[in-house]
């Protein structure tokens, strides 16, 4: 393994970094991909967590995970392609090599939304449920997988005299290929640190807006205001930005001058028109632990057994008085409120008629 001396130079702060984490039978195995695989392992396992307490289902997730991550992988090299269209056309196949680089956010975020889309039309599903619901999450793995940037020391932004400004041997090195009107001795915007550090607070805020919202889509488009608006400036410091054909036009920029006003009209939109906020259907939500298998069962008077279904049908009858058994596991869960059961009648006590012997013992 080669590693490459990083350095905060007015900072006094110097180390090496290594874009290669380990090697599985003499294959290599970057620190970019153990950083996004660490990302979205936190991202499913917290939104898993909070489902209890925001009416989702656990199963809804796994399943939303499963269609948007290989998606947002195909999404995210095919938008880069296209941008690069020129490095690629004379070979096709370096198009699948992914381990030399080439993912674009946007394009894998595209994808996914896509792909989510789908799934919730086939399966009937509020879409603006799903988006609402998981996108916090969505800045939260950004924040982490910008750090596989830094181990590969790439995505960093022009020259800075700032006291935070970052230097490298890779850095310099590509200066002075592609940025030759830059002066490679000075230090960088360490531009990935700025996108984590956004995508770390917009986390935070996200799931401010997701508690308290009562509309549809309020929180996705305070992601796409945000995250918009920083991404607008953060691209504009970088070295490695794509461009619009010929033009001086960077590809993100636009995107994300475009998102962000989409998000702002629609969260003006949904204010005034109050458009309300929709939840998944009851049928996908996970049932609470204390819930699971109740059922109630009545005793009758004769000792026959009525077991009583969510609907109110009867489940079948039983001269089985025993009300210790558990109920057996059915495909639904049944929740049930206490029933009262109706008194019993009082039976009057029998009064005995006096003796002759009191009655003789009284009139004396």
């Amino acid at each position: 393994m080669t590693a490459t001396e990083v350095s905060f130079p007015k900072l006094g702060i110097h180390f090496n970094v290594d874009s290669v984490a380990f090697k599985i039978f003499g294959i290599e195995v970057y620190w970019y991909g153990v950083i996004i695989a660490l990302g979205i392992l936190l991202c499913v396992t917290l939104a898993m967590k909070h489902c209890k307490d925001n009416r989702f289902s656990t199963d809804l997730v796994a399943d939303t995970i499963l269609v948007a991550l290989p998606a947002a992988i195909v999404g995210a090299r095919l938008y880069y392609v296209i941008c690069e269209w020129d490095s690629y056309k004379d070979d096709l196949k370096s198009i699948f090599d992914t381990r030399s680089g080439g993912l674009a956010v946007y394009g894998g975020i595209i994808a996914a939304l896509i792909a989510i889309f789908v799934m919730c039309k086939i399966r009937k599903i509020p879409f603006s449920a799903i988006l609402d619901y998981g996108i916090p999450y969505l800045p939260l793995g950004q924040a982490i997988g910008r750090w596989g940037n830094f181990f590969n020391q790439e995505a960093f932004g022009t020259t800075t005299t700032l006291p935070w400004g970052m230097t490298s041997e890779k850095v310099q090195a590509y200066l002075r290929v592609y940025c030759k009107d830059l002066d490679s001795s000075m230090p960088v915007h360490p531009t990935f640190l700025y996108e984590s550090l956004v995508n770390l607070a917009l986390f935070f805020i996200l799931l401010f807006v997701r508690k308290r919202s009562k509309h549809n889509y309020e929180a996705t488009c305070v992601y796409l205001v945000v995250y918009g608006f920083a991404r607008f400036f953060i691209e504009g410091l970088r070295t490695d930005s794509l461009y619009i054909g010929n033009t001086a036009i960077r590809t993100s920029q636009l995107l994300s001058f475009i998102l962000m006003v989409v998000g702002l009209v629609y969260i003006f939109y949904a204010n005034v028109k109050n458009v309300e906020r929709t939840y998944i259907p009851e049928k996908f939500l996970v049932p609470k632990e204390d819930d699971k298998n109740k059922t109630v069962k009545i005793i009758k008077p004769t000792g026959e057994v009525e077991v009583i279904k969510e609907e109110g049908k009867e489940e079948g009858s039983s001269d089985d008085t025993s009300v210790d058994s558990e109920p057996e596991d059915e495909e639904e869960v049944h929740l049930m409120g206490e029933i009262e059961m109706p008194e019993m009648p009082e039976v009057p006590e029998e009064t005995e008629e006096p003796s002759e012997e009191k009655k003789e013992e009284t009139e004396e």
